[in-house]
């Protein structure tokens, strides 16, 4: 991967990368951000970190927990950590930008720490 975190350089580095359908684009600090592009269905399973979504191209329905949501091209999604969430029902040019951040258990986890 380049310098430069583009929507082309990910996704071309993604084609060339074999069969997953993400791959981890950069990395500092608790910050982790990925490529993701699922083909036909997600089958991702809840994250042990909050996330956040960038929708690079598509649209579909998002689920997230017991709730279910249209998303387009240039929406941002989140989902706390440990949570069900999965994108069904998305075109065939869906890819997104995949941001993991914070602590193990997500930041709810550190407000529980605090108390």
């Amino acid at each position: 991967m380049s310098d430069r975190l583009t929507p082309e350089a990910a996704l071309a580095a993604l084609s060339q990368g074999g069969e997953a359908p993400f791959m981890r684009v950069f990395a500092h600090g608790s910050l982790e951000i990925e490529v993701y592009r699922p083909v036909g269905r997600d089958l991702q399973t809840p994250h042990t970190r909050d996330e956040v979504y960038v929708v690079i191209a598509g649209h579909g329905e998002f689920i997230n927990g017991d709730t279910r949501q249209p998303f387009c091209a240039d929406e941002v999604l989140f989902v706390p950590a440990g949570v069900e969430h999965r994108f069904e029902n998305f075109s065939s040019d869906f890819a997104t930008w995949v941001l993991f951040y914070g602590p193990e258990g997500g930041e709810a986890a550190l407000c529980q720490e605090s108390e």
